[in-house]
């Protein structure tokens, strides 16, 4: 049986050199992709104790296990490096078209190393016939939306681009990455969380553009036992009630009743305005503005991407999502979701994470320096951000950079890295995700919407969870299709032709797990730090007086590996 990955390549690039050159892709790493590749990479090549902003750091971008198959929705992309915001090991994955090309040209891995000279950009081409550095001087500091308009009119009509904005070129600590999007190839698909767009920015790489050609979609193994499992999954998923049909922005309403929507830096679990931030608006506006739903990449049975014009009909932003609608719009007083998609926009274009710049804002107008609601304020912050002045660079720099400055202590922050939409206090499984990942306090690396788990089960649920999560962003899989561990091991092994037992995908899941958390102890992070801020313990949320009140001895249990159950292998990621 023919080996599916045997001519599987890593794009090696190094910016000081201003080399690349390609390197077989070994085959020990044969489940590796996504997350667990870019977590084992870093770990075994990136010295921890480097500058997150300096040449030493190394930035993986790797597609998933199945991404450019038929496999559905497969086609997401990891960005992993040593984050400027937890100092620790980060990956953020996005959507859109990069994935399933690089997959479909057989690179599993680009590693970028080095910088380029002070002052200068360079841009990666990357095509069927190889790779190349490019200068891209002209291109410094432009924003995205003319950054990808300009690709878009300069490369073929199948290319699809991995840009950073401004924000990542001033090294802002909550940049990020920025994917085209299926069609149009707009910036709207972002890896966002950990700051990686700053470390993309000051190694000086603008873009990377990957023309797929007419490469052919990935060819499995065992085609009719892979095509099979690929059409009984997408029967079952399409067959049952589609509650990402509208995208996550219509959960407002579902958050506020867990008193999870943050309002006012987090004073409040409840917004007065939740009716009219709710994702629902946009979908009522479909019939009259234009817009609507789409997918963001080639074969996405998902579509849960929405596509938001203003009341002219004009569009204004894509994948207006629960987080953004929550940190930008609830957290910071707002009162519409037509006020959030605005910022969406700026967000997007200068190359910034949602989550992080609302936590930033939310804290700044807590500490006085702002009015809640002050919509015409945040937008003067983000003229400041554009222009990289000092203002702009602490905005940019995230919440913490901000609660420094002002000396104010409600900071929500693990690690260095704002804390999700997502309550902790009323949540508490999500909680212990936050305090244990080492991600940092991310959802998408944990997420438990369930408050009644109780105590004794808190620290089991966050670490099986977790690992599937892992296991997830190594495939290339959206979490929204809620894949489990049973659907990921039968999608490997016919694509590679052999057995993939229980026993290996969880070893593989957990393996991730003690990759990151590795780096994170080689980097200096110890288990002190992982403790929701100190306020949480004493400020009430809710009818309850819900409180973060878990025992240090539930978040150390997470990190022994308990006895592998059953149940863990029909986890859904989106549990």
């Amino acid at each position: 049986m023919t080996d599916p990955a045997a001519s599987d390549r890593i794009l090696r690039v190094d910016l000081s050199a201003q080399s690349v050159r390609f390197e077989a892709f070994p085959a020990h790493w044969q489940l590796l992709g996504g997350r667990a590749l870019g977590a084992r990479m870093l770990l075994e090549e990136c010295d921890a104790q480097c500058d997150p902003l300096g040449p030493g750091n190394l930035l993986v971008m790797a597609p998933g296990v199945i991404s450019g198959t038929i496999a559905p929705t497969s086609g997401r992309i990891s960005f992993s490096a040593k984050s400027p915001l937890t100092r620790g090991t980060k990956e953020a994955n996005a959507g859109g078209e990069p994935g399933q090309h690089l997959m479909k040209l057989g690179i599993r891995a680009i590693a970028v190393t080095g910088a380029a000279p002070a002052g200068r950009r360079l841009a990666l081409e990357v095509d069927a016939s190889g790779a190349r550095l490019v200068p891209a001087d002209e291109l410094a500091f432009a924003r995205n939306y003319a950054l990808c308009e300009a690709l878009s009119a300069k490369y073929d009509a199948r290319a699809s681009f991995i840009v950073t904005g401004p924000a990542g070129e001033y090294g802002m600590k909550g940049a990020s990455i920025a994917c085209t999007d299926k069609g149009e190839r707009l910036p709207t698909r972002h890896a966002a969380r950990g700051g990686l767009g700053a470390v993309m920015g000051t190694k000086g790489l603008k873009y990377v553009a990957i023309d797929p050609g007419k490469a052919k979609t990935r060819a499995p193994a065992d085609a009719k036992k892979f095509n099979e499992i690929c059409k009984s999954f997408s029967k079952h998923y399409l067959e049952k009630e589609q509650i990402f049909n509208y995208g996550t922005s219509v959960f407002v309403g579902a958050a506020n009743v867990l008193f999870s929507l943050p309002t006012h830096n987090r004073r409040h679990g409840q917004s007065p305005h939740a009716h009219s931030l709710d994702g629902q608006r946009i979908v009522e506006g479909f019939a009259t503005r234009g817009g609507g739903m789409h997918n963001c990449m080639t074969g996405c049975i998902v579509q849960c991407s929405n596509r938001v014009h203003d009341a002219n009909g004009n569009y204004v932003t894509s994948a207006l999502e629960f987080e953004t609608v929550a940190l930008l719009g609830s957290n910071c007083g707002l009162e519409h979701i037509d006020q959030v998609a605005k910022l969406d926009r700026l967000c997007d274009d200068l190359g910034l994470d949602t989550i992080e710049t609302g936590a930033a804002i939310g804290v700044w107008m807590d500490a006085g320096r702002l009015a809640f609601g002050d919509e015409a304020g945040m937008h003067a912050l983000f003229d400041e951000i554009a222009r990289g002045s000092e203002l702009g660079m602490l905005i940019g720099n995230g919440a913490a950079a901000v609660g420094a400055a002002t000396g104010h202590a409600r900071v929500p922050v693990v690690k260095g890295q704002s804390i999700a939409a997502w309550e902790p206090r009323t949540l508490h499984a999500t909680g212990v995700c936050y305090a244990t990942s080492g991600q940092g306090a991310d959802h998408t690396a944990g997420l438990v919407l369930d408050p009644s788990i109780p105590l004794d089960q808190l620290a089991r649920t966050s670490q099986e969870l977790q690992q599937v999560i892992a296991a997830n962003d190594s495939s290339g899989c959206c979490h929204f299709l809620k894949t489990t561990l049973d659907h990921l091991r039968a999608l490997y092994g016919a694509f590679y032709g052999r057995e993939v037992s229980r026993a290996e995908i969880a070893d593989m899941a957990w393996r991730i797990l003690e990759d990151e958390w590795e780096f994170n102890r080689r980097a200096g992070i110890t288990r002190e730090g992982d403790k929701l801020p100190a306020w949480m313990a004493k400020e009430p949320l809710g009818p309850n007086n819900a409180v973060w009140d878990v025992p240090d001895a539930v978040i150390r249990a997470v990190y022994e590996r308990m006895p592998v159950r059953d149940e863990l292998f029909a986890i859904k990621t989106t549990a």
